[in-house]
């Protein structure tokens, strides 16, 4: 099964990714008026979809 790069191959690390990933972005946006507020969120965010679509093609 081929995988996205850059994300690992068990479901336990995944979701820590992707939680940790959330937990940014959910920063962010309460920090969106400021510039890096609003770079962060974006890109928190793209990262978020990616390592979501990644971690539901994961079997176990």
């Amino acid at each position: 099964m081929s995988l996205a790069p850059l994300y690992v191959h068990n479901r336990r690390d995944g979701s820590r990714l992707l939680s940790s990933a959330l937990v940014i972005f959910c920063i962010a946006l309460t920090q969106v008026h400021r510039p890096w507020g609003g770079a962060l969120a974006v890109i928190s965010g793209s990262v978020s979809l990616y390592w979501g679509f990644a971690y539901r093609r994961l079997d176990r």
